[in-house]
């Protein structure tokens, strides 16, 4: 700490004591331990602006420094390292009497400051919300992921299976540190779920649609096609339509349970990319001798 008060305050040795107070509010407001959790530098210039304020912040005192009876210290005032559960009393900041500086318009600082000086018990800190982007198959699935925290470094979180868009996951103790000896609040992360190229949740279940070759469609057979959870084999039928739906149960999203939703997989039959001269002749041939008309159902 600078030997003079004034120094440390920043403030003329013909100042005001208006304007002690000022520079010492201005000061407190950035540097109070309550408003840096977990900063020991901030802390420790808090003090030494608590002990400037402490000898000129006080006429009397004020004068005696001045007239040199007393050091920047206070000299013969006994050592302020213990804290004492009445107002008025010596804490590691000064005395409780210099928090009645704080005019109305600073209620925070005069509540915060004040509770500090009565000796109020402990208090639960504040709890903090963050926001959480996820891949679909993380937030399905399960994952662990770390959310960077602004000027707070990182902190891991954990996405149950099943979790939704829109969700928030609450982390106990992760919040704001408590005051005075009490319990850290909490986390709460909103968790925002990115869209998937392929599935689309619809409540517990999961729809998706599959590509399928023409032979696949008229002749059925095993395929193999992903699920949320991997890959899956799915037998089709002979004679399938471009449309049809088929479900595959159990392999949705999870529930609290322990059981799953379903999937529900589209069949799209897809032609080849570039013409084929022999398909088409075959299909030529098959339609002269069909008549098959599906679009007769459309008919009013």
């Amino acid at each position: 700490m600078s030997g003079d008060p004034y120094e440390r305050l920043g403030v003329k040795k013909d100042a005001t004591q208006e304007e002690i107070q000022a520079a010492y509010r201005r000061l407190a407001k950035k540097l109070h331990p309550d408003l840096n959790p977990g900063n020991a530098k901030a802390e420790a210039e808090f003090k030494e602006v608590a002990a400037a304020n402490d000898i000129i912040g006080d006429p009397e005192k004020r004068g005696r420094f001045d007239r040199g009876e007393i050091d920047a210290t206070g000299a013969e005032r006994p050592p302020r390292q213990y804290y004492r559960d009445y107002a008025g009393a010596e804490t590691p900041y000064g005395t409780g009497a210099g928090f009645a500086d704080f005019s109305d318009s600073d209620d925070f600082l005069s509540e915060l400051f004040g509770r500090r000086a009565r000796g109020d018990g402990p208090r639960r800190g504040r709890d903090v919300s963050y926001s959480l982007d996820v891949e679909f198959l993380d937030a399905v699935n399960g994952a662990t992921r770390r959310l960077g925290l602004p000027g707070a470094g990182d902190l891991d979180v954990t996405i149950p299976p099943g979790t939704r868009d829109g969700q928030t996951l609450r982390l106990r103790g992760k919040g704001e540190p408590g005051v005075n000896g009490g319990p850290a609040g909490d986390a709460l992360i909103e968790v925002h779920v990115r869209p998937h190229k392929l599935f689309v949740q619809d409540g517990d279940d999961v729809r998706f649609d599959v590509p399928i070759t023409l032979a696949e469609a008229v002749l059925g057979g095993r395929i193999e096609v992903p699920t949320p959870g991997g890959r899956v084999a799915a037998t089709l039928l002979k004679n399938t339509s471009s449309g049809k739906v088929l479900r595959l149960k159990g392999k949705g999203v999870p529930r609290r349970d322990g059981s799953r939703g379903d999937a529900y997989m589209t069949l799209k039959i897809v032609l080849p990319d570039l013409p084929d001269a022999d398909l088409e002749r075959f299909v030529g041939e098959w339609a002269g001798a069909h008549t098959q008309d599906p679009r007769k159902t459309m008919e009013g």
